[in-house]
C-alpha cells in the first residue's frame, strides 16, 4: 500500500476492509484483548478507539471494529456532500511517522451515512463494538449558522450513534476553529446540548456528547473551553485534533499545508490532554488522540487523565497488532 499514493491506498483498504466486515469475515480475525471500561455510562470493549477522519463516509465499520477496537469514529460528516479540497491532499511523512492531510471534510453526507449505519445495526455485527459519529459543517456555511448543521447531523444520526462528537477544530475547513472561540463556544454548545437532551427524550436513549479541540491552544483557551464545556454539561473532549504547527525537522512535505498529525503530534496533544483534564477536574472526560504510537505514550496519555485513548495516523504505520499492544498495558 505504501507504494501507491497516499489516499488511493487509503481507499482501497477501506475497500478490502469493508466487505470483509459486511460478509461476516470478520469473525475469522483475532480480536484485541477484552478489558471492558465504562464511562459516560457507555460500556467499552476496550479502550483504544479508531479516531475520525479514517472512515468518513461508514463504510467499513464492521471490519474496523475487527481488528480489535473497542469503538470506532466515523466522520467527519456533514448534512450536504461536499469533495473536499482539490488533489493531492494526503501526504506521507514516512521517516517521521507522520501525515499530513487538508482533505477539507470530504463526505457523503449525513442521508448517506444514516443508509450504511442503519444496515451495520440491522446486521448486528458489532460484538459490542461503539459507534461514534464525527459530526461538521459544510465549508459555505456561514459560521453565524453553524449551528443548523451540527443541529441537522444531529437530528439525522442521533439514533444511529453511540456518542456523537462536535468538530469545531479541523484546520482545513476555513474559519472553523473561530468556533472555540470563548465568545462564540458557549453559545454554540448551550443549543446543541438542548437539542441533545430534547433527542434523549424523544428517543429514550441518552447519547453523550463531545467536543473535539484543537492542540494549538493557549493554556487560557484550554481553561476557557473546559469553562463551556462544564457550563453546558457537555459530555466529555477529544483532545487532540491535527496540528498547524510543524514540530518537526525541515524536509520536502512540511512545507505542505494541512493538518499534522502522527508521532511529532504527541508533546503538544499530552500537554493539551495535560492542561483538559486539570481544567475539567475530577470525573471528566477526555479522549486522548495524537501521536500515541506505542504503549509508553498511551500509558502518557492515561497518565495524563485520559480515559480512554483514540489512534490513527500510527495504525496506518504500524497496522492492527498496535491496537492489541496498547489495549494490553492499559
Amino acid at each position: 500500500m505504501f507504494l501507491l499514493p497516499a489516499e488511493l491506498s487509503h481507499h482501497l483498504s477501506l475497500n478490502l476492509i469493508g466487505p470483509a466486515g459486511r460478509l461476516g469475515l470478520s469473525h475469522f480475525m483475532p480480536r484485541a484483548i477484552s478489558r471492558p471500561v465504562t464511562h459516560m455510562n457507555l460500556r467499552f470493549n476496550n479502550s483504544i478507539g479508531l479516531a475520525a477522519g479514517l472512515d468518513k463516509n461508514a463504510v467499513a465499520v464492521e471490519g474496523l471494529m475487527a481488528l480489535g477496537f473497542g469503538f470506532v469514529e466515523v466522520g467527519t460528516v456533514t448534512p450536504r456532500p461536499q469533495v473536499g479540497n482539490a488533489k493531492p491532499r494526503l501526504f506521507r511523512l514516512i521517516k517521521e511517522k507522520a501525515l499530513i492531510n487538508r482533505m477539507g471534510f470530504n463526505n457523503d453526507g449525513m442521508f448517506a451515512m444514516r443508509e450504511r449505519l442503519e444496515k451495520v445495526r440491522a446486521r448486528d455485527n458489532l460484538a459490542g463494538g461503539l459507534i461514534g459519529i464525527n459530526i461538521g459543517k459544510n465549508k459555505d456555511t456561514p459560521n453565524e449558522h453553524a449551528e443548523n448543521d451540527y443541529l441537522a447531523c444531529m437530528d439525522e444520526l442521533y439514533e444511529l450513534a453511540d456518542y456523537l462528537t462536535v468538530n469545531l477544530s479541523s484546520p482545513n475547513t476555513p474559519g472553523l476553529r473561530d468556533l472555540q472561540s470563548k465568545a462564540r463556544l458557549g453559545t454554540l454548545l448551550n443549543i446543541l446540548r438542548d437539542r441533545q437532551l430534547k433527542l434523549a427524550q424523544r428517543t429514550g436513549a441518552y447519547k453523550p456528547l463531545l467536543l473535539k479541540v484543537a492542540p494549538d491552544l493557549s493554556t487560557e483557551e484550554v481553561e476557557d473551553i473546559a469553562e463551556a464545556v462544564k457550563e453546558n454539561e457537555i459530555d466529555g473532549v477529544i483532545a487532540t485534533n491535527t496540528t498547524l504547527s510543524r514540530p518537526l525537522p525541515a524536509s520536502g512535505l512540511v512545507s505542505e499545508a494541512g493538518g499534522l498529525s502522527g508521532e511529532p503530534l504527541f508533546d503538544l496533544s499530552l500537554q493539551c490532554v495535560t492542561r483538559m483534564h486539570s481544567s475539567l477536574g475530577r470525573g471528566s472526560v477526555v479522549i486522548a488522540a495524537g501521536g500515541i504510537s506505542n504503549t509508553d505514550r498511551a500509558l502518557q496519555m492515561r497518565n495524563a487523565g485520559a480515559s480512554l485513548i483514540q489512534i490513527y495516523s500510527a495504525f496506518i504505520y504500524q497496522g492492527p497488532g498496535l491496537v492489541r499492544r496498547i489495549v494490553g498495558v492499559l
